[in-house]
Formats: structure tokens, C-alpha cells, sequence
């Protein structure tokens, strides 16, 4: 990675680390419009295997399911400029989306991102290709119903990691985990990765 993508990753880092180690100085959090400001980033490691993987597809469609403040975005779209691929990353609220496009300008990323706003289960459905990896990473009672709208629009050999899936007793978690195996084609295994992902791979028979 070159310097300018380093540098955000950098800054990012200073913000994850000073959410994670001070609780005092937590910043707001919440689901409606403009209340919620904290990070609730993939961490480092988790955003490292993104990377890995996207960068084992040729020219791939990515999809992002929650960009929030953008920091999984950065590794994924690095993970577009090096393999010729594109990043589609959804947000419902626009404060955060402008926050991950000023971050993805000053990493020199913004080229390979098509930022969108709005709700996440219409603008998959809306989505007029085929996707080759996704993330999904956006509150949990959403993994289900994005799951439903993004699976017929799996290319064969498409990747789909799901984050905070070693999460203490979210029941949305462990019913996506149970969903997303039962779909035919769907190979997945867990992994203690961050806070657990879920990697998934599509294959039609």
C-alpha cells in the first residue's frame, strides 16, 4: 500500500483506538440519523483479510453492506485499484458516507468507490449486476433480510464475509450464520478473526 492509503489507515486507527480505550470519551451511539458517531470498525486484522481475499478475485463487483465512517471501504477499495475491480458501499445515513468519501479522497481511493445512500435491503435489490464479494457489516436484525436481497445477485465464486458473528448473545448473528448455510451452493466456515467472521462462498450447482 502506498503512503497516502497508510496515512488514512493510520488515522483511522487513532480513532478506533481511542473509542476501544476510553470509555469515558465514548462518543454517542445510536441508530437514528446524526446521534450515532462511533466507529464500530472491523479492526485491523479483519480488515487485512478483506484485503487478502478481495485480492484473490479478478475485477471484482464489491459490495459493502454499511459503510459507516469508511474505514473497511479503504482496505476494499485498495483491494478494487489493485485488481481492476469496483466498490459499491451502502450507508443509510449521508453524514457518515461524506465522512468515508473526504477519508477515501485523501487516501487517493475515491476513483474506485461508488458511494450510495439510503436504505441497504432496496438498494441491493436495485443493484442491476452481478456482486463477486460482499461485506456485510451493518446492524445485525439486517443481516437476514440483506442476505435474502443479495443472494440472487451472486456471481459463481462470489465471497460474502459477515462480521461480529463471535458476538455474545446477538441471536440475529446466529440466525444468519444458520441461514447463510442453508442456501443452496453456500459453502461457509467461521473464523475467530476480529469479532468472528463468517466467510461464505457461492457456487451454483
Amino acid at each position: 500500500m502506498d503512503e497516502k492509503i497508510l496515512g488514512v489507515l493510520d488515522a483511522y486507527h487513532e480513532m478506533i483506538d481511542k473509542e476501544r480505550n476510553s470509555p469515558r470519551e465514548m462518543p454517542p451511539g445510536g441508530r437514528d440519523g446524526g446521534q450515532d458517531r462511533r466507529m464500530r470498525a472491523v479492526g485491523p486484522q479483519t480488515g487485512q483479510l478483506l484485503n487478502i481475499i478481495a485480492k484473490s478475485l479478478a475485477a471484482p463487483t464489491i459490495l459493502e453492506i454499511g459503510t459507516s465512517f469508511g474505514y473497511s471501504g479503504i482496505w476494499l477499495a485498495e483491494a478494487a485499484r489493485a485488481t481492476g475491480g469496483r466498490l459499491i458501499t451502502v450507508e443509510l445515513h449521508g453524514y457518515k458516507t461524506d465522512f468515508a468519501r473526504d477519508m477515501a479522497t485523501k487516501a487517493g481511493l475515491a476513483d474506485y468507490i461508488d458511494f450510495r445512500v439510503g436504505d441497504a435491503v432496496q438498494m441491493i435489490s436495485e443493484l442491476s449486476g452481478g456482486v463477486d464479494f460482499i461485506l456485510l457489516d451493518l446492524w445485525k436484525d439486517l443481516y437476514i433480510p440483506c442476505l435474502e436481497a443479495f443472494y440472487p445477485k451472486l456471481n459463481p465464486g462470489a465471497i460474502i464475509v459477515a462480521d461480529n458473528m463471535l458476538r455474545q448473545g446477538d441471536e440475529h448473528v446466529k440466525a444468519y450464520g444458520r441461514a447463510v448455510r442453508l442456501k443452496a451452493g453456500i459453502t461457509s466456515v467461521l473464523l475467530p478473526v476480529g469479532d468472528g467472521v463468517e466467510i461464505s462462498r457461492f457456487e451454483p450447482n
